[in-house]
């Protein structure tokens, strides 16, 4: 089950004539989705932030954004590097959307670092 995020400060109701609005860059935009990818890690990728690395892009002309996560380290403690073939631009424009939705339930499909090589081709 999907935890709410909770109000740090309570805030009175908005009155009747005033609208609250909130305005952000592109910079702040890619940085919520990043956030709350990484805040709902378990939920959304099946896995605990901890223990995995992340990497993850967006295009701003499509409005298409793609976060992989991948174990960190080796059984010997060596940090794991996602494969420079890779290409995160092109491999957005190489797979279908892995859900219709990020509250749907299964939200990732998975792939093996080969497959995302020929992917990004």
């Amino acid at each position: 089950m999907r935890k709410k995020r909770k109000l740090h400060i309570r805030k009175p109701p908005i009155p009747e004539k005033n609208v609250r609005v909130i305005k952000i860059s592109k910079e702040a935009i890619f940085e919520f989705l990043y956030e709350n990818i990484i805040g709902d890690h378990d939920y959304l990728l099946g896995t605990p932030a901890v223990g995995a690395q992340d990497t993850f892009t967006i295009d701003w002309e499509t409005g298409e954004f793609i976060f992989c996560a991948y174990k960190s380290e080796d059984k010997d403690g060596n940090l794991l590097e996602l494969p420079e073939e890779i290409d995160l631009h092109k491999l957005m424009h190489n797979i279908s959307d892995t859900t219709d939705s990020l509250y749907s339930g299964k939200t990732y499909k998975e792939y093996t670092k080969e497959e995302l090589i020929e992917l990004s081709k």
